[in-house]
């Protein structure tokens, strides 16, 4: 690790320049990304995260609305500050289990079934994960049929998809499957790709932030004020992880690590350039922990792009909106595909972990 020293209102501070292992970082999300956790049935990724954190020797806990939680105490325990990376996925959830092992699926989040085609998904049982398949049905057909449209006219509903199991009642109850019970795409389906400096996957939103989480436990030793670090429950159907532990824990700031969606709308290069938000659909950033984390980044080198998006919302975002801190901001970094098969840069999520562990280190008057 090499070092330079930045000077900051009468303040020296010595900054290790990491140098990250592209293919490590690969690795790390893709094993993030082959552990299920859509929304409110996070256990599978909740096992591997306690493992993760408890093996890199920091306090690890988990709290009653699901939230894993890092904490790195700081120079100055008087002072908090928390950074989060949502661990739930978007998906499907059951509505009724017909005949025939027959699926009827909602959406989970903000989950589109022509985004992932027909194809494997797994239903998570009570007892048993199974797998079955996403049907839209034939395409050699007439206007007598209903699939006709969706050829022509519209968008293929969740209302007109089913998941088909082949699997009869009592298999299906018990594996424990039932209204309620998640559907995700399939594992196989899942692992990402590696295009050449870009991975690929499902999820990258948001395990690829979650990523960066594990990897700031890792090396960030002493942060100027106590840091949490939160692998955040529930955020896809409304941030409520975030929501419940903003309420219980005082925090000067909160960070979200996001994606952030590549649109000709939004003048955003698909880069290794990070993205700072100054707005979203909840309301707006604070511009004062943005300039913060702009100086952060100019102390790197980094370039930072910046953006006001709709559509779009973040643990920061909303727990600001509510409240429950006095100043948020959302660091992300460009992602193509948002919400489906999703394209990101690799070293613009490295960045943000340079960008964090360098902020966390200096202290800002």
């Amino acid at each position: 690790m090499l070092g330079f020293c930045f000077v900051g209102k009468g303040k020296i501070f010595l900054l290790g320049i990491v140098v990250l292992d592209s293919d490590r970082l690969f690795d790390t999300i893709e094993e993030l990304v082959l552990h299920h956790s859509p929304s409110g049935v996070e256990g599978e990724i909740d096992r591997l995260l306690m493992n993760r954190f408890t093996a890199l020797g920091v306090e690890v806990f988990q709290d009653r609305a699901g939230n894993i939680i890092a904490k790195i105490p700081g120079q100055n325990s008087e002072r908090a500050i928390a950074i989060t990376a949502h661990k739930d996925e978007i998906g499907g959830i059951v509505k009724a289990v017909g005949g025939q092992g027959r699926l009827e699926i909602r959406k989970l989040g903000g989950s589109f079934p022509w985004v992932y085609g027909e194809g494997v998904v797994d239903l998570l049982g009570d007892r048993q994960t199974i797998s079955g398949i996403l049907c839209f049905g034939s395409r050699h057909v007439s206007h007598e049929s209903p699939q006709k449209a969706q050829q022509e006219d519209a968008p293929v509903r969740w209302e007109d998809a089913w998941v088909e199991t082949k699997c009869t009642l009592a298999e299906l109850a018990a594996a424990g499957v039932r209204p309620g019970t998640r559907m995700v795409v399939g594992k196989h389906r899942k692992r990402p790709l590696r295009l050449k400096d870009y991975i690929a996957s499902y999820t990258l939103d948001n395990k690829a932030s979650v990523a960066i989480l594990l990897m700031l436990a890792e090396q960030l030793k002493t942060p100027v004020v106590d840091t949490y670090l939160v692998a955040s429950a529930k955020e896809e159907v409304g941030a409520i992880g975030a929501l419940y532990f903003t309420q219980n824990q005082y925090l000067d700031a909160l960070i979200a690590l996001e994606i952030c969606p590549l649109s000709s709308e939004y003048l955003i290069e698909d880069s290794a350039a990070p993205v700072l938000l100054s707005q979203d659909g909840y309301g707006l950033y604070d511009e004062g922990l943005n300039w913060e984390l702009r100086q952060a980044a100019a102390v790197k080198g980094i370039p930072v792009q910046l953006a006001a998006i709709t559509s779009f919302g973040s643990d920061a975002s909303i727990a600001m909106k509510f409240g429950h801190v006095p100043r948020a901001a959302c660091l992300s970094f460009p992602t193509q595909n948002t919400h489906g098969y999703e394209i990101a840069h690799l070293e613009a999520i490295a960045n943000c972990l340079r960008i964090l562990n360098t902020y966390c280190q200096i202290e800002f008057e």
